[in-house]
């Protein structure tokens, strides 16, 4: 099997609910994935694109947690109503969603300057 085009992360993870950092589990994350998926099964992209579920990637401050690689993007607070946009404009054609990236996470190339 070819290597993958795209590999898609999404936090599932589930903290306790005193947990001041929160947990993706609880804003729909399992939703997110679902929708992510779909989207990829529709454009018929199975062994190119993979939308899998992930454990904590320890920024469940930032709502749900969506990792898109190889370009190593990370989004924050996804929700279902983002995910065609995250689709269509990072899985599909490679440009990411500017507007959900988690900035702490850009590579410092792209935060210099």
């Amino acid at each position: 099997m070819p290597p993958l085009e795209r590999h898609v992360f999404v936090c599932e993870n589930k903290r306790d609910p005193e947990n001041s950092k929160g947990c993706c589990a609880s804003k729909n994350a399992t939703e997110v994935r679902a929708r992510l998926k779909h989207l990829a099964f529709a454009a018929g992209l199975r062994g190119r694109v993979r939308v899998n579920k992930a454990g904590c990637l320890d920024e469940c401050e930032h709502g749900v947690t969506v990792v898109v690689y190889p370009e190593a993007v990370w989004y924050g607070g996804v929700t279902v109503e983002d995910c065609d946009e995250l689709f269509h404009e990072h899985v599909l054609n490679g440009r990411p969603v500017e507007r959900l990236r988690i900035e702490s996470m850009r590579p410092v190339s792209e935060t210099e300057g």
